[in-house]
């Protein structure tokens, strides 16, 4: 009987403390987010396209020149899964490397960057 009263009292307290902490630091996924990418060549390179987009929320930069590129700031919806990203460049030689970045609320969240070569390609993804 104690050793079930025990449990019981260790279960619910379990129980209490699960439900009732809360963690600051994390918003969890009722709020919005604030997400901007971009994208670089070293050395020389020119980026092409990049598909970019929050969940379904597809869009498409096309006939880009340069050697950076950056998105407009779009913001998440609450409970939003992932950011995606995919970038294609030219490179000017073999060494030209590219390079993509996620930002969210402000902070660097994913980066990832292709082998050096010629025709260069990079998907990211970053989930909330």
């Amino acid at each position: 009987m104690l050793k079930k009263l025990f449990i019981v009292s260790t279960l619910i307290t379990t129980i209490l403390t699960v439900s009732c902490s809360k963690d600051d630091d994390n918003p969890g996924p009722s709020s919005t987010h604030k997400v901007v990418f971009k994208a670089e060549t070293n050395p020389g390179g020119s980026i092409a396209t990049a598909s970019y987009g929050v969940d379904g929320d597809a869009r498409v930069a096309d006939n880009l020149t340069g050697k950076t590129w950056s998105s407009p700031e779009l913001t998440a919806p609450a409970g939003a899964y992932n950011a995606n990203i995919v970038v294609n460049a030219t490179g000017a030689n073999n060494a030209t490397v590219l390079k993509v970045q996620i930002y969210v609320d402000g902070d660097l969240k994913k980066e990832m960057s292709s082998n050096p070569g010629n025709v260069l390609s990079v998907t990211a993804n970053y989930k909330f």
